[in-house]
């Protein structure tokens, strides 16, 4: 039996009995390269590969970026994005929606995180929207979703596992190119939510008097974040890795300056980023030995032969990039974000790439894709997070998520269309 084949139903039967995915992909690899060599040689292999696959400077960044989430997350930054948006659009006709869909683009992509903006925003804002007149449905599936924009705009930590998966490709690019994609999904969500609620939304509030400028000194220090990190990243003055210090650095201020964490507080904060960088930096480290193992079977090369046979003619390439994106929607029903990318990207970014297509551009459409995954069962953390926060049962969400569902869609085929969407940012910067 071809190593390949014992990988797949390794890792298959393991998943079907619920062992954790970083233990599971360890376990598989270790398991396809011992029915090739000597088990004690491939125990070893593997190991050394999975240690191996740690040892980047560009990893440092997750445990950083991760930590300055924790730290925004518990330092009020999320009410006080919601009252800047607030401030701004929800005077307008479900306008609070807007909010909604605003406050959760804004704090996840200054946490990273899209399960943290979705227990945030939406612990905050779902109970507080309900009482205004709209309905806890409505609300809790637009927070759900509209969180995973924050995967695209930077800093993401997801797309720096894709730089790492990738072999090669520039933070810097991949940071800038999430931006026009990540503010389409968010454009398109709100669009969405607004004409499948239409029917059922509560009048326009007033703005209080000077409320715009209350709430846009209390945001803008956290918005200013943003600035910090990719302005330095720009202009070369530190390296992505060195971003992630300097957010960590200017997160302690905010929580100094809007004094809503103590310092008896912070040890738990730091083992809280600690557990989570854990559980991603272990699965990084058991997917690049099962990426050796796949290379070693040459299962990329394979994959990639197949699919430039079946691209043939003009349209051959868009064809094959329709079907990466059909399996990725199915595999992300299944998969978390992390492993998929992990798995994927040594598989699929060979081909695209002999097919002309971005690694940036690919990147790009690879995280969109797998942001759907999050929303939907069996598998979807957002969505038993925004079940848990909103207090709801399945079938009481699905019929609001379902046109959410086609808006993401949407967003996909326009990104996959038209690649500028993705590197015009770049290219302008001559990254």
């Amino acid at each position: 039996m071809s190593g390949a084949l014992v990988l797949l139903l390794a890792l298959g039967l393991l998943l079907v009995l619920g062992v954790p995915v970083a233990f599971a992909l360890g376990l598989a690899s270790a398991a396809a390269l011992a029915s090739q060599i000597a088990t004690e040689p491939a125990l070893v292999t593997v190991a050394q590969r999975s240690v191996t696959g740690l040892d980047s400077f560009s990893l440092l960044a997750i445990p950083f970026f991760v930590l300055s989430g924790e730290l925004l997350n518990r330092g009020g930054v999320a009410r006080r994005l919601i009252a800047f948006g607030k401030a701004l659009v929800g005077a307008l006709p479900g306008g609070m929606l807007v909010v909604d869909g605003v406050a959760c683009l804004l704090f996840g992509s200054l946490s990273g995180s899209a399960v943290a903006a979705t227990a945030a925003v939406g612990s905050f804002l779902v109970p507080r929207m309900e009482r205004d007149g709209y309905p806890r449905s409505a609300t809790t599936a637009l927070t759900m979703t509209a969180s995973t924009t924050g995967l695209l705009i930077p800093p993401s930590n997801i797309l720096i596992v894709y730089a790492l998966a990738s072999g090669g490709v520039s933070v810097a690019a991949l940071f800038w190119a999430g931006y026009l994609p990540g503010i389409l999904v968010g454009v398109l969500l709100v669009a969405a939510a607004l004409l499948s609620n239409r029917r059922s939304l509560p009048r326009a509030r007033r703005r209080e008097p000077g409320e715009l400028g209350r709430a846009t000194r209390g945001a803008l220090p956290a918005l200013l974040l943003i600035v910090v990190v990719m302005g330095g990243i720009t202009v070369g003055a530190f390296t992505a890795t060195e971003a992630a210090a300097v957010a960590v650095l200017y997160s302690l201020g905010l929580c100094a300056l809007y004094r809503e964490i103590g310092v008896r507080e912070l040890p738990d904060v730091f083992r809280q980023a600690a557990a989570t960088s854990g559980v991603v930096l272990l699965l990084v480290a058991t997917s690049m030995a099962m990426a050796w193992v796949l290379a070693f079977e040459r299962v990329p090369q394979r994959v990639a032969e197949t699919l430039l046979e079946a691209a043939s003619g003009a349209a051959g390439g868009w064809l094959v990039l329709l079907g990466i994106n059909l399996l990725l929607l199915v595999a992300g029903t299944f998969l978390d974000m992390t492993p998929a990318v992990l798995i994927f990207t040594p598989l699929f970014l060979p081909v695209v790439s002999s097919l002309g297509f971005d690694p940036v551009h690919f990147g790009i459409i690879l995280v969109l894709n797998l942001c759907i995954g999050l929303c939907t069962p069996p598998v979807g953390t957002v969505l038993f997070v925004g079940l848990g926060v909103g207090r709801l049962g399945l079938g009481e969400l699905l019929p609001k998520l379902l046109p959410l569902y086609a808006a993401m869609i949407v967003a996909l085929v326009l990104v996959t269309a038209f690649p500028g969407l993705s590197l015009w940012l770049p290219r302008l910067l001559g990254l």
